[in-house]
């Protein structure tokens, strides 16, 4: 039981989070240069493969609704 009260208290906690994020091996600023433009482009090329899928499928459903009217 001595454990658990130990982690409700707030500054335990804070002094343990700070001692875990001095462990915490950081990217260099390149590499999260890096990762965040492949985030981008596969976001942006994601956006632009989707919005094609939409147009022609939206095409394609007033195709079939001019043929059954």
């Amino acid at each position: 039981m001595e454990n658990t009260n130990k982690h409700l208290n707030p500054i335990s906690y804070l002094k343990e989070s700070k001692e875990e994020l001095k462990k915490v091996t950081w990217p260099s600023k390149k590499d999260a240069i890096r990762y965040s433009t492949i985030v981008v482009g596969v976001t942006i090329g994601l956006a632009v493969f989707f919005t094609v899928i939409d147009w022609a499928l939206s095409l394609g459903l007033d195709q079939l609704v001019k043929l059954s009217s």
